[in-house]
């Protein structure tokens, strides 16, 4: 029988009290029960709308429809099929704006909770599963994939079951991108994300760490080495800052950095030596998922006091609810209408605090959202000792600088055909936030699958 519940199953999760001071995964993760309960939700429509809603186009109900008969394993045959990170997508996929919008069951309640389901399965094969997965017939071609974040590994993943032979060149010492360097423990830990790319190494995708592309060699040099394709998924790790006085001082981060040493520096760990601002009242600049993250690892990693400062109200806050309200919940404040226009310091260049303006909500501009307007006569001071500024990133012009040839747009980053990834050179394919600019880690994902469609295309036509 249906479960015609109007509300989905609770995730579990840490107590807000308890989890402020740790960087274990937040959320638990449902039980096999839960699990079964709140798939019996799904009304299993005969047109899908939630696979319209996903960028990967899961099979969302045939699944679901696995775990109604408690077959785990097969349920997550139907995700791998069409995700390479399963796991990953999810704990950090925006399901609500997606997939769950789309939920015929939230019409009248709320939509069925598909990324805790898709968690759930892909959680139950990692710590069930033991068949090593069956390595495709090769093909005879080569591609080359720069860059082991969510747009590569997608990319890579969906060309080695198509019987590539593929090579991941990743930049940093470790595989995964954003996933290791920027999304924190207690959002999606490392082991997850090492299991995902061991199960992409099983299937035959050599990941080449430590090789910077543009530097170590250039995308030329690889078509020269026998590639007959490249994917560019380098991602958009070059920080913005608002260009006020004093973001030179010392005690000011892009978040960029903050989090990198947080999490791939590993700075969370208990008797970690990697150097970072272990500050008493902390400002983080901006109203995305990074900014959650940076604010909730400053109280992790030991401040009395964290702000979010962010000129336009909450409702016009980007990040996803849930990450606000989890926030929240541990104590983060949040300033909103608030602007900042100096950085203070002393004599030896450390912060000693912020000069802010309060702020008024305008006409929308370009983006749809009421525009940020200064509310005269409304200065004031921010005691804080560290500020990080999480404002936007854009792609590192090395790649764009190296290759001949390779268009890009104002903001630097690479052009390419929506529904291909083909950029304006031949055989050349990029996509992502290199593409888009920074975005999710789903549509990143979206992306190196078309990609993938198309470079397979493109080489069985040669």
């Amino acid at each position: 029988m249906p479960n015609m519940s109007l509300h989905k199953n609770e995730m579990p999760l840490q107590a807000p009290e308890v989890r402020r001071h740790n960087f274990d995964e937040v959320a638990l993760g449902y039980s096999e029960q839960q699990a079964v309960d709140e798939a019996m939700r799904c009304l299993n429509c005969k047109n899908k709308p939630c696979v319209g809603g996903c960028p990967v186009s899961i099979d969302i109900p045939g699944f679901i429809s696995k775990i109604k008969e408690r077959d785990f394993e097969g349920a997550y045959q139907v995700l791998q099929a069409q995700s390479s990170l399963p796991a990953v997508c999810g704990r950090v996929c925006p399901q609500e704006t997606q997939c769950e919008q789309k939920c015929v069951r939230g019409i009248k309640g709320e939509p069925v909770a598909i990324g805790r389901l898709e968690r759930f399965v892909a959680d139950w094969h990692m710590q069930n599963a033991t068949a090593a997965p069956q390595r495709p017939a090769p093909n005879g071609h080569r591609v080359a994939v720069v860059g082991a974040g969510p747009s590569g590994l997608t990319c890579a993943g969906d060309l080695q079951k198509a019987g590539y032979q593929v090579t991941v060149f990743e930049a940093l010492h470790t595989a995964g991108g954003v996933l290791v360097y920027g999304i924190p423990e207690f959002r999606l830990p490392k082991a997850i994300v090492q299991k995902e790319i061991d199960t992409l190494k099983a299937l035959g995708v050599d990941v080449q760490t430590n090789v910077v592309v543009g530097k170590t060699v250039t995308v030329d040099e690889l078509f020269e080495q026998g590639y007959e394709a490249v994917f560019v998924g380098s991602g958009a790790g070059l920080p913005r800052f608002m260009g006020i006085p004093g973001e030179n001082l010392k005690g000011v981060y892009s978040a960029n950095e903050f989090l990198t040493r947080t999490n791939l520096m590993k700075a969370y760990l208990p008797g970690s030596d990697t150097p970072i601002s272990r500050a008493k009242k902390v400002a983080v600049v901006g109203g995305g998922n990074v900014a959650m993250d940076a604010a909730r690892c400053a109280l992790r990693l030991g401040a009395e006091e964290v702000h979010i400062v962010y000129r336009r109200s909450d409702a016009e806050m980007p990040a996803r609810r849930e990450e606000i309200e989890h926030a929240k919940e541990e104590g983060v404040i949040f300033d909103t209408l608030t602007n900042p226009t100096k950085i203070l310091g002393d004599e030896h260049k450390f912060v000693n605090g912020m000069t802010c303006m309060k702020m008024e909500l305008g006409e929308p501009d370009e983006s749809g959202r009421r525009r940020p307007v200064v509310k005269e006569g409304s200065a004031f001071t921010m005691e804080v000792d560290c500020v990080i500024m999480a404002i936007g990133t854009s792609p590192n012009p090395l790649i764009r600088n190296t290759t001949e040839g390779l268009q890009t747009d104002r903001r630097g980053c690479i052009i390419a055909e929506e529904d291909t990834g083909l950029t304006s050179r031949q055989g050349v394919y990029a996509g992502g936030d290199t593409v888009t600019g920074a975005a999710t880690v789903i549509l990143a994902m979206g992306a190196g699958k078309k990609a993938a469609q198309a470079i397979d295309h493109y080489l069985q036509e040669k």
